[in-house]
């Protein structure tokens, strides 16, 4: 279920975000909505598509992949894989600008690169141990310093480059002491069920080592001018489909030569790798047989006509 979330002004002159594209810059935005009160979610393309992108059906699972792998990129976000074998991501600097009131457990687990070996909801902040530094009587720090540390213009802001995760302030995990963890108070979008259930399809079929997206890489190869981007997310859709019936991908290239060669759209392509796979063997045809023997004496038969 979608939350209400803070988005700083200084998020849109992030040098950060501006590494990214403009729909990977909004599929981030939209993930501050969708994620847990510790910054998690399921890695799961096509959830993430249907639940901020189900408006926009030109962008779907395939380019919120790309969208993903774009964030992942510029340290905005962090993918791993958890325990139970299934992928999750998270915010990297989500504790820095989300300030959450009484937050709920998680369902999904910490990730191993930035919070293992120590507990996200009750660690002290870095801001939090410079202020205990500045005021200890054997930190060595002048009160000017105090101050300065203190001060939010020394404070990193949403959306500004070297994105880091550091522990949420002390007050929040105070909170959390107050009373026992009762778990999370909604169910989260994307979420594993509690009970059975099936998860979301992988965003992109493959057969062995050929994905959607390689194949469509060909044919833009194949292609002498780059055909539009509607065109292409329509054609990946339509191939991702037919990898995941388990179809080889030689004869989906095939079909879709022969659609580039016809100039057709690719909802034609499943009938023309049909096709492909299933195309008549051409025979000889049998020698035609004469129905009458011709006749032994020619000039009698036919009385001189001839």
């Amino acid at each position: 279920m979608a939350r209400i979330r803070t988005i700083k002004p200084e998020a849109f002159i992030s040098e950060s975000l501006a590494a990214v594209s403009v729909h990977a810059e909004r599929t981030f935005f939209g993930l501050l909505t969708q994620a847990d009160d510790h910054g998690r979610f399921r890695d799961q393309a096509a959830v993430i598509a249907g639940a901020l992108w189900s408006l926009r059906p030109e962008h779907g699972p395939l380019e919120v992949e790309d969208d993903l792998t774009q964030l992942d990129g510029a340290g905005l976000i962090c993918r791993y894989e958890g325990a139970d074998g299934k992928r999750y991501l998270h915010i990297v600097a989500w504790a820095r600008h989300q300030k959450i009131n009484r937050p709920s457990g998680s369902r999904c687990p910490a990730c191993p690169r930035h919070q293992e070996g120590r507990s996200a909801e009750t660690a002290p902040s870095a801001h939090g141990v410079l202020r205990e530094q500045a005021g200890s009587p054997h930190g060595g720090e002048p009160e000017g310093s105090r101050e300065r540390s203190e001060s939010p213009v020394n404070e990193e802001a949403a959306g500004q480059s070297n994105f880091s995760e550091p522990s949420p302030q002390r007050q929040e995990g105070a909170v959390r002491t107050q009373g026992p963890d009762l778990g999370p108070r909604i169910l989260d979008l994307g979420s594993p069920p509690p009970v059975g259930g099936a998860s979301a399809p992988a965003p992109q079929a493959s057969s062995g080592s050929v994905s959607a997206k390689s194949l469509v890489g060909e044919y833009v190869a194949s292609c002498e001018h780059r055909p539009p981007s509607d065109v292409l997310g329509h054609l990946g859709r339509v191939v991702n489909k037919l990898l995941g019936e388990g179809l080889a991908p030689d004869h989906i290239r095939a079909g879709m030569s022969r659609m580039r060669a016809k100039g057709l759209s690719a909802n034609l392509l499943p009938s023309l790798v049909n096709e492909a796979m299933n195309a008549p063997q051409a025979t000889a045809a049998p020698p035609r047989a004469w129905t009458n023997p011709a006749p032994a004496d020619v000039e009698a038969a036919y009385g001189g006509q001839l």
